[in-house]
């Protein structure tokens, strides 16, 4: 007996150490599911920022209170007409502390504002903080709802690429965007979306996984990050992840629970 205690007892030592391994490893890669979707979430959400602050008005084009671009070219004879939104080929940083280069084309049926409208933004070499976006955000104006808000229909296809080509991570979402508050005014610094809808990603490791939001999400043109609301990420393979995006406060903090343990990412600063 006491000759194979020892060996018998390195055996359980090293497996209980692989497992861990092993469990550590899955949890990280988890990890990054949360991570890319998040920052899917939050550049392509930027996207639409940018373009509102330059959209066309009654008085037209917005002032650029956002920063940083070089030109805005508007052609009002193509049909749909477009706007191209160039930062130069310099990263530079806009006022709202983003450093952005590259350029934005907008194609539009129709002013933002009226129903049956059909807004297509396409990034052009276009890099956020050193995260490349490519593919196209698609909005499309459903009118007023009961409540007499502006709603949108805004269907994503993309990816976005990390800093230095390092990996890929693709992101898609079908959603409809209400404009809740600040639609009577002229500025878009008091605008507020609420956000509703499903998607999918496939996020740098090759992992498929689904979203649904469970409460509306709360955008405000104010703040880069999303202020409010829960989200349920379901990976294959892997434990579904509720992302909690906060109470209402602008900063760039978020919560993820998996299995009942909740972990805090990211701060007020």
């Amino acid at each position: 007996m006491k000759t194979f205690a020892k060996p018998f007892l390195f055996v359980v030592i090293i497996s209980v150490f692989v497992l861990s391994c092993r469990r550590d490893r899955k949890e990280q890669l988890g990890n990054t599911i949360t991570i890319d979707n998040s920052t899917a979430e939050n550049l392509f959400s930027d996207l639409f920022k940018v373009a509102d602050n330059v959209s066309s008005t009654e008085s037209g084009i917005r002032d650029n209170e956002i920063g940083c671009i070089d030109t805005i070219i508007v052609d009002t004879t193509s049909v749909p007409r477009t706007v191209l939104i160039d930062f130069g080929n310099d990263d530079c940083v806009a006022s709202d502390g983003r450093m952005r280069k590259g350029q934005i084309k907008l194609s539009y049926t129709g002013r933002y504002r009226d129903e049956g409208t059909v807004i297509t933004i396409t990034p052009q070499n276009y890099t956020v903080n050193g995260y490349q976006l490519n593919g196209t955000k698609v909005i499309t104006n459903n009118g007023l709802n009961g409540n007499g808000d502006p709603s949108f229909t805004i269907v994503v296809d993309g990816s976005i690429t990390a800093p230095g080509n390092a990996w890929t991570a693709e992101w898609n979402s079908n959603r409809l965007r209400t404009w809740i508050e600040g639609s009577n005014t002229l500025t878009i610094w008091d605008d507020v979306y609420e956000i509703t809808g499903s998607g999918s990603g496939v996020n740098r490791n090759g992992v498929l996984y689904n979203i649904l939001i469970t409460s509306p999400l709360r955008a405000e043109i104010g703040c880069r990050w999303l202020v409010s609301g829960t989200m349920t990420l379901t990976p294959d393979d892997y434990d579904a992840r509720v992302i909690d995006f906060g109470g209402g406060e602008c900063n760039n903090g978020f919560s993820v629970t998996v299995n009942g343990e909740t972990t805090q990412y990211g701060s007020a600063d």
